[in-house]
């Protein structure tokens, strides 16, 4: 059996042992490095050292190991030139035919509390990457791996044929670079946001994303779809949620669950978020969990059916059972009572999903266009009373100004136009994604009924004309909050005094696109 060289040197030792074990029984010679050589001969394989195929020791507090011509000529030569096969002669160089290697966990790393910018810095890989590079380039001739998930398939395939195939060395190499691209774009975005004084947004977008999953289709059936991660994602969002029980998630389900748990963090008292189609479809809050759920509902009791549903207190058995009445898609929350799993887990179409609640929010924002990208930052301002102003004669009372805080954090997250009707902490009417306003706020109004007397309207952007004011007059709200700017602003003010409407002006708008 002819000799083989094969480069191990990796970050993530996961199956290392297993792996090299496996290619000595192919006929490699195993060199490495550091850590990697030590666990290797530990484990009773053998391995040569890289210092002893260079010549060269490790030097600069292992800063260089790898960077040598005897390393990168083994890698880099190709073996179908003449020329190549003579310089290699000439100088000594010996071909590696094999390099597994993965990088220093930069990710890890600055996802620490407290890190440091040096050490962020002494955690880039510099050899690692360049190895992968050189393998990967000459895919040709040299297998590189750089994920432990590949050491069982690529020793089955050696056993099954012999040697790994110019197919499969191919998308090993193609995940190579993958896995170049994406550790650079981690280095690129976090160091970028660390120089202070610097624009927000980047002169290139770099945006490494990692496959978590194919869905069974996107919005539609007819669409392909797959679901990413960002590899720095913090605790609490929907990518790092824990999946408790259920089928895997829809395109649809995610769409809406994340939808549900931004909005779902608007409040901190117990609060109830019901969502369809990436709108609510009732959100309330109360003293407890149970009551926030139980007025959710209520809100409007034949769109929550199928809906999402997200929680901000640990759920209890009581909540549960109420929830378990309906079919619910899905239900994402801080935490669950035992209890109250063994009564959700019954239910076989449910997915129960568990995170934490985030200290900081993502603040970042993207839209795919066609060709391009918008970026936006998220609005995460808190929303409070302090600056608003009272434009009207009728002066609100302090449950309608509650009752306008409320409504103002439920319709940021509506589509726009956007009109929400609210009373005591609860929607009553949700009227979105409207062409015009008063058309939005006809549709909340219809939807509130009756309820709509005493109620609280919110709008997120000005009233273009009054008509909304005498729509929700006649529906009998008494008081609305809205941004202001407009320039008829004066005759929606008139047509609130006219009717005896308390109306404050926010000066925010809440477009949602």
């Amino acid at each position: 059996m002819t000799t083989k060289l094969a480069l191990l040197s990796v970050s993530d030792k996961t199956g290392i042992v297993d792996f090299a074990q496996g290619l000595v029984k192919q006929g490699f010679t195993i060199i490495s490095t550091g850590g990697t050589q030590k666990m290797l001969a530990e484990a009773g394989v053998p391995v040569q050292s890289v210092a002893e195929i260079t010549g060269f020791p490790e030097i600069l507090d292992g800063r260089v190991k790898t960077l040598h011509p005897l390393v990168h000529g083994g890698i880099l030569a190709r073996r179908d030139l003449v020329s190549h096969r003579q310089q290699m002669l000439e100088h000594k160089i010996s071909p590696i035919d094999l390099v597994a290697v993965n990088l220093y966990p930069f990710a890890a790393t600055v996802a620490q509390k407290d890190v440091t910018l040096d050490l962020a810095i002494e955690n880039i890989d510099i050899g690692g990457p360049t190895m992968v590079r050189s393998a990967a380039k000459n895919y040709k001739h040299v297998t590189v791996v750089v994920n432990p998930a590949r050491y069982e398939s690529v020793i089955a395939e050696m056993q099954a044929n012999g040697e790994i195939s110019e197919s499969t060395r191919y998308r090993l190499a193609v995940e190579a670079f993958s896995h170049t691209a994406e550790y650079d774009a981690m280095i690129s975005q976090w160091l970028y946001q660390q120089e202070s004084g610097m624009p927000r947004f980047a002169p290139t977008m770099v945006l490494p994303f990692t496959k978590v999953q194919d869905l069974r289709y996107g919005e539609n059936p007819s669409q392909k779809a797959a679901f990413y991660r960002e590899p720095q994602a913090g605790a609490g969002t929907v990518a790092s949620a824990c999946q408790l029980h259920g089928k895997a998630l829809s395109f649809n389900n995610l769409n809406d669950l994340n939808a549900a748990w931004e909005m779902v963090q608007e409040f901190t008292g117990p609060a109830a978020v019901a969502v369809k189609h990436a709108n609510p479809c009732g959100i309330a809050v109360a003293a407890d969990l149970f009551t926030a759920y139980q007025r959710a509902y209520e809100a409007d009791p034949v769109s929550i059916f199928g809906g999402i549903v997200a929680l901000n207190r640990k759920v209890d058995l009581h909540t549960a059972q109420k929830m378990s009445e309906i079919f619910l898609e899905v239900i994402i929350a801080p935490d669950y009572e035992e209890e109250a799993l063994a009564v959700l887990t019954c239910k076989k179409d449910i997915r129960l999903l568990q995170a934490e609640l985030p200290e900081k929010r993502a603040d970042i924002d993207v839209k795919k266009v066609s060709g391009g990208l918008l970026v936006q930052t998220l609005d995460q301002s808190p929303i409070t009373a302090e600056d608003w102003k009272i434009v009207t004669a009728a002066q609100p009372t302090a449950q309608q100004v509650a009752d306008m805080l409320f409504g103002m954090k439920v319709v940021k997250h509506v589509k726009s136009n956007a009109i929400v009707l609210v009373k005591n902490g609860q929607t009553i009417g949700i009227g979105a994604g409207q062409m015009n306003r008063v058309g939005a706020a006809r549709i909340a109004i219809e939807q509130a009924g009756e309820k709509a007397r005493g109620s609280v309207l919110a709008s997120d952007a000005f009233f273009p004309f009054r008509d909304t004011v005498d729509a929700a007059a006649e529906a009998g709200a008494a008081a609305i909050v809205q941004p202001g700017g407009s320039v008829k602003d004066d005759e929606s003010i008139a047509a609130c005094n006219e009717k005896g409407i308390a109306m404050m002006f926010t000066g925010v708008r809440y477009f949602r696109h």
